[in-house]
């Protein structure tokens, strides 16, 4: 004898038991913290946040699913984690960014340090962008120890500059000079403004480029080797013409030196031969 689990009529018009009312699940906060396996509910689409960020006014959140592709998705509700309905929130940050280690220049971070009434001792660069390029590296440093660094505007200018502010053992002067290579116009004329200055008051030393810019590594501008420029050629407006970029102006040469100095991060960016030179004229003038 078989038994009818349905029942002997199953057109009866007997009412059916009442089926118990189930309560729709209710969205539950989620911070979408990176590396969370979220599912969007009305696409199918799985994958991990890969980052939260705000865009034409609105939180979106973008997930990277196993395949490496990604798609990004209105913050919110609408999302399942672990089989459970969520509303993906923006993830707290409450920790402060660590403070640097270490300055641009390697050395050694101090923190809540007021920087040094200036020394009487100074360096000395030849143009403006000698000067941008040392304060952005060694500018910390710099401030702590109390070291000014002034324009020379040009190697031409260093004799005069030399008899005005008379150094002495207390007011030492350290300067750097571009293209200070044997033979050159640059050798000849700190050779002439050295002589009858006291001894251990002044420190030149330079670097071999024409230009300070050739000083930033080539790399940090995705070349292998800075373009060489004919003779006859202004340096800098040659430079911006191999790379492409706009030289006509004055202003463009600006604006040029902006986009090389925007590559330089810290002293790892620029090469040894300057590096060098920079390091040895700060010690100079703060031996005591």
């Amino acid at each position: 004898m078989s038994f009818d689990r349905y029942g002997a009529d199953v057109l009866s018009s007997a009412t059916p038991a009442p089926v118990p009312h189930r309560r729709r699940p209710v969205s539950r906060p989620q911070a979408a913290e990176r590396g969370l396996v979220v599912e969007d509910v009305e696409t199918g689409w799985v994958g991990a946040v890969v980052r939260v960020e705000k865009s034409g006014g609105m939180h979106i959140v973008v997930l990277e699913d196993r395949a490496g592709r990604t798609r990004t998705f209105p913050l919110g509700p609408g999302f399942w984690v672990d089989g459970e309905p969520v509303e993906l929130t923006a993830p707290v940050t409450t920790r402060a960014p660590a403070a640097p280690t270490r300055t641009a220049s390697g050395s050694r971070a101090v923190a809540d340090v007021r920087a040094r009434v200036a020394r009487g001792s100074r360096i000395w660069v030849e143009g403006k962008h000698d000067a941008e390029l040392v304060e952005k590296v060694w500018g910390d440093d710099l401030r702590i120890e109390g070291v000014v660094v002034e324009l020379l505007d040009g190697v031409d200018n260093l004799a005069e500059a030399l008899e005005d502010f008379s150094p002495t053992a207390e007011r030492k002067v350290g300067v750097l000079v571009d293209h200070l290579v044997p033979g050159s116009k640059e050798t000849r004329l700190v050779a002439e403004a050295l002589r009858g200055v006291r001894p251990g008051t002044v420190k030149v030393l330079g670097h071999p480029y024409v230009d300070v810019w050739q000083a930033v590594r080539p790399e940090r501008l995705g070349l292998t080797t800075w373009p060489v420029i004919e003779r006859g050629t202004e340096w800098k407006r040659g430079i911006l013409r191999e790379l492409g970029w706009p030289a006509a102006e004055q202003a463009d040469v600006a604006r040029g030196w902006q986009r090389i100095l925007g590559t330089v991060r810290t002293y790892a960016d620029l090469e040894p031969s300057l590096l060098g030179r920079v390091e040895e004229l700060i010690d100079f003038v703060t031996a005591d």
